[in-house]
């Protein structure tokens, strides 16, 4: 099967129904399941694309609501809808727009619908995509050490210089930038400077990297308001740590942006 769709229903067996041999003409699998919280949890793990037929039930379903919103949210996985308009708008009190991939409102075209969960799974599994680090550093060492850290979790692209960077950001926009602070040439603070100066890529997050932790080293680097810092001389956990938690703190405020 090339991938797999959970269904949340009650009542639509018709439509269920069309919509399973829809599916599995695609080679999708899709299972169904009532609108339970405790059952839903014991159906989700395999599934790449969530596709909840509302009802009644949303109305006194917010437990479920919001344990759909958190799976979504925590897992990346896409949630699509179908009710209508009250019942979407219910759902929308407890799961925000931004996790909601798809809404049809009824009557909706069930092959519509299998055709948006192929469209789903093919653009990658129903999964989102790895977010890109760019990492800045003239330390070829440090590179490929921060290259194997992160390449199993993140896309990670190296650059050696400042320049560098600022030629890769021209046609390139990753979701954050690790940039060393003391460089030779084009120091950190320039390169930060240049960045900012720029349209497309001002409002890319950076953190610096730095090797002194002593406090007028990182009152100066934070005086130029990066989104953080890190100190190189942490350990590799500490670093990868750090990097996970500002990933889920800019996810948790652009959820709400």
């Amino acid at each position: 099967m090339a991938g797999k769709v959970l269904l949340i229903n009650h009542g639509n067996a018709l439509m269920a129904n069309t919509l399973k041999r829809l599916l599995g003409e695609m080679e999708i699998e899709m299972s169904s399941v009532e609108p339970e919280m405790e059952k839903v949890a014991s159906e989700i793990k395999g599934a790449d694309v969530l596709m909840l037929f509302a009802g009644d039930y949303v109305y006194t379903a917010l437990d479920l609501l919001v344990y759909l919103k958190d799976i979504c949210f925590g897992e990346d996985k896409p949630l699509c809808i179908m009710g209508d308009e009250q019942e979407i708008a219910e759902i929308r009190k407890s799961v925000p727009e931004k996790l909601i991939s798809y809404v049809f409102t009824r009557p909706a075209n069930v092959r519509d619908i299998a055709q948006q969960m192929q469209a789903l799974i093919n653009s990658g599994n129903g999964k989102a995509a790895a977010r890109q680090i760019l990492l800045v550093d003239d330390d070829t060492m440090f590179l490929q050490t921060m290259q194997s850290w992160f390449g199993s979790r993140y896309h990670v692209t190296a650059t050696k210089s400042g320049m560098q960077a600022i030629t890769y950001l021209a046609s390139h926009k990753p979701d954050l930038i690790l940039l060393d602070y003391d460089m030779p040439v084009t120091t950190g603070p320039q390169v930060l400077e240049m960045i900012r100066s720029e349209p497309n890529c001002a409002d890319i997050p950076v953190i610096f990297l730095t090797g002194r932790n002593d406090r007028e080293s990182v009152m100066s680097v934070m005086r130029l308001k990066p989104d953080g810092y890190l100190l190189k001389s942490q350990l590799r956990d500490a670093i990868i740590t750090s990097v996970d938690r500002f990933f889920e703190t800019r996810k948790w405020e652009n959820l709400y942006s």
